[in-house]
């Protein structure tokens, strides 16, 4: 009895200076792991304008709901939707988003990771992108501001059309920015959300096979399904996604070289998994770099038809060339695994 009271009196007076794992440890009770990372998610479908459009928004919005909750166990009270029609308390108006983020705001800590998936319609007046709501709209600013009291790991996916500024006003550390345009000009609605959203739970998307889907991985897979979509309808890209994770408010294409994509390949909406696989950024660079050129290969033959048989056979040749070396890549990195 005595030790035990002298053990309590021990923690009470030492804790604020040594902290509770330290003092345990000294004193050789086992100790208690922090607990792990909770996840929340904020989703909003933004202002139809026509049916067809609450149609779609709403099928995306749950089947991202259905995602989070069945095949990535969020916690159904951390997950937050806002959508046109809704109650006060799910209503897509500038004041529900300010509601939402300050709720969320109030429960969340540093260690925890935070979704926030805008789907709808998107605007850029010359000088703001904003994000289409009931109502007045916000603007890439005014989000960044919402966003900066937020301590979370946090991933921002607007899958709208003329989203690209809000890559880079939304930028920050600790934080992963998409969009679903590179530039302001593609303005036409995109189909980034259905492919995102299904990448977050699809197998095929898991390209390092370590059973998980990272950030990463969700965001390449949906950007080479957009790709492939206008490929194999032999019309022209009218949107290519970007994703910054480094905190510049550069970004980069999915396949192409450039400094982001390591935070976001570390970064997962599942729980954390005991004994998973850690990630291998190269060999996810070069299996995604393999992808990229079969891509090539598909828009190439489709093409065809419009080349000279010079040039297609010239540019045939170079593809085949950098499919062969990335796929020695590969194999040689595999084997070293």
């Amino acid at each position: 009895m005595k030790v035990l009271v002298v053990l309590r009196v021990l923690v009470r007076k030492v804790l604020p200076l040594l902290g509770v794992l330290g003092v345990l440890g000294v004193l050789g009770v086992p100790q208690v792991h922090a607990a792990a990372a909770e996840r929340y998610a904020l989703i909003v479908t933004g202002a139809h304008g026509e049916p067809t459009y609450a149609e779609q928004y709403a099928q995306w919005r749950q089947t991202a709901v259905t995602a989070l909750l069945e095949k990535l166990a969020f916690d159904d009270a951390h997950i937050l939707t806002l959508f046109e029609g809704g109650d006060s308390a799910h209503a897509a108006t500038a004041e529900g988003v300010r509601r939402a983020l300050t709720s969320l705001r109030s429960k969340i800590q540093s260690d925890d990771v935070l979704l926030v998936l805008l789907i709808g319609h998107g605007s850029f007046d010359g000088a703001e992108a904003k994000f289409n709501l009931v109502g007045p709209d916000l603007t890439s600013s005014e989000w960044a501001a919402l966003l900066k009291p937020i301590s979370a790991r946090t991933v921002i996916v607007n899958s709208t059309a003329a989203s690209f500024p809000f890559l880079e006003h939304l930028s920050a550390p600790r934080r992963v920015v998409i969009t679903a345009t590179d530039s302001v000009a593609q303005r036409f609605d995109t189909i980034f959300p259905e492919y995102f959203i299904r990448a977050l739970t699809d197998g095929a998307a898991d390209l390092d096979k370590n059973g998980r889907v990272s950030v990463w991985e969700a965001f390449s897979a949906a950007s080479l399904g957009v790709r492939r979509y206008y490929t194999q309808r032999g019309q022209l890209a009218t949107e290519r996604s970007l994703i910054d994770d480094d905190g510049d408010g550069v970004g980069r294409e999915a396949g192409e070289d450039g400094k982001d994509g390591s935070a976001a390949s570390r970064l997962y909406f599942d729980a954390d998994v005991a004994g998973a696989a850690p990630t291998d950024e190269e060999l996810l660079r070069l299996l995604q770099k393999r992808t990229t050129l079969q891509i090539d290969v598909d828009e190439l033959k489709m093409r065809r038809q419009l080349m000279t048989p010079d040039e297609y056979r010239q540019e045939f040749e170079r593809l085949m060339l950098a499919l062969a070396r990335v796929s020695r890549d590969i194999r040689n990195k595999q084997k070293k695994t």
